[in-house]
């Protein structure tokens, strides 16, 4: 197949945007031949409108070639005058959950990386290929018409705009793109491990250039959804920005009445902190009848005293995170990151839990919301509740959490709407 030139990714970048005028950007790099290409139709595209890309390039060091493949797609990047870091992952191990583990601290890794180069736009290398095989997984899911729009070609989080361009391009093209450039690249022998469901989608589609008629078709099928998704992302906003109120404490207030699915899903996963939204038959049974009910790691109760007649929306307790590393700019639970203060030894950020029972006096927020705000701990013993104002010593006064659900930004015009609902006993701080 043809490489793919500077003008057709130009246009595949277009609708991405805005971007500032001398654009900045970074590329996730792996190694292999599509997120390589990638980087250097980035720095193509950035530098010829005064910018500039940066590769980064996570090891995960779970497989003993991987430093060797890093310093090798560094050289290669160097080669093409395109800078680039590398991010190393220290705290992996083997065990229960190992992709889905590495999937976030890899994210996690980049979001840093970005946010300290102060890059906004973080490119991802998935193809038309990849795009196919995710609508493939959706459907053996049973996922619903939103869960069949698979990856969006832009999608936003409270740190990053995440860019994929690539998603109508068959990988082919890409390695023609290397090919023409005189570059090599790396084959990680994972992607053709037949225990993992994407790489046994791969075999069964038996298209490895990426555009047969099966693979484009996937691809305009989810392009299609995608749009409707989009569609009703934004009347999902101005849904919950008259009906919801979100607290900094990680709980949301609703009115009463029925409420659309997608718009009440979305708020549970914004509380719940989850990657995924729950189940569209189950949601769609709680909006239109809303009741006391757990789903989707959250609970829905009467919001009593906050809104007569309304819902509190809360975390599930038995669903938090345990207590993970307290690290300055780390997110527990998927919800909160902890911005302020010193990176200690022996502390770990985790639920308040039963140690709430002692602290009630210090403000009117329910139990069932007091028992899920986060804490700072040393061992047993409690260290800070920083959205209590509560701390044991001069140092522990200098830890600030904050509420920064990743999916947040799936409703954007729903934050600054959110305080229309008046709620005289708690506002926020």
């Amino acid at each position: 197949m043809d490489p793919l030139p500077a003008a057709e990714f130009a246009t595949l970048m277009a609708p991405l945007g805005p971007f500032e005028p001398k654009p900045r950007i970074a590329v996730a790099v792996s190694g292999g031949a599509d997120s390589l290409a990638l980087a250097l139709l980035a720095q193509r595209w950035a530098m010829a409108r005064g910018g500039d890309a940066l590769g980064l390039i996570v090891d995960h060091g779970l497989r003993a070639a991987s430093a060797g493949e890093a310093a090798a797609t560094l050289q290669r990047l160097a080669a093409q005058g395109i800078a680039a870091q590398l991010l190393t992952l220290t705290d992996l191990m083997p065990g229960r959950a190992l992709a889905s583990r590495a999937r976030a601290a890899r994210y996690a890794a980049l979001t840093a990386a970005c946010a300290g180069g102060g890059r906004l736009h973080l490119l991802l290398g998935h193809h038309a290929a990849d795009q196919a095989e995710t609508v493939a997984m959706r459907m053996l899911a049973g996922s619903g018409p939103y869960g069949l729009a698979a990856m969006p070609a832009l999608s936003e989080t409270s740190e990053l705009r995440l860019l994929r361009p690539l998603l109508s391009v068959a990988p082919a093209r890409l390695r023609a793109t290397l090919r023409a450039a005189g570059l090599g690249w790396v084959e990680d022998p994972s992607n053709g491990n037949p225990a993992a469901q994407r790489a046994r989608l791969r075999a069964a589609r038996r298209d490895r250039d990426g555009d047969g008629p099966a693979t484009r078709a996937a691809g305009t099928t989810a392009a299609a959804r995608g749009r409707v998704r989009a569609r009703g992302e934004r009347q999902s906003a101005v849904v919950l920005g008259s009906r919801a109120w979100l607290a900094p404490e990680g709980f949301a207030v609703l009115t009463p009445g029925q409420i659309e699915p997608a718009a009440l899903a979305g708020l549970i996963r914004m509380v719940a902190g989850s990657e995924w939204p729950v189940s569209s038959q189950q949601i769609a049974l709680l909006a239109r009848s809303l009741g006391p009910a757990t789903l989707g790691g959250a609970r829905l109760l009467s919001a009593g005293r906050l809104r007569p007649g309304g819902w509190l929306v809360v975390r599930e307790a038995a669903a938090m995170q345990e207590p993970a590393l307290a690290r300055i700019g780390a997110k527990w639970d998927g919800r909160f990151v902890l911005t302020g203060g010193v990176t200690a030894d022996g502390l770990a950020l985790g639920a308040l839990g039963e140690a709430s029972a002692r602290l009630r006096h210090m403000s009117p927020l329910p139990a069932a919301v007091l028992a899920t705000l986060p804490a700072l701990w040393r061992n047993a013993e409690l260290v800070a509740v920083p959205h209590l104002h509560y701390s044991t010593d001069k140092l522990s006064e200098g830890y600030r959490i904050t509420f920064a659900p990743g999916v947040a930004a799936t409703f954007p015009a729903f934050w600054p709407a959110a305080a229309k609902i008046s709620l005289p006993t708690l506002q926020p701080r």
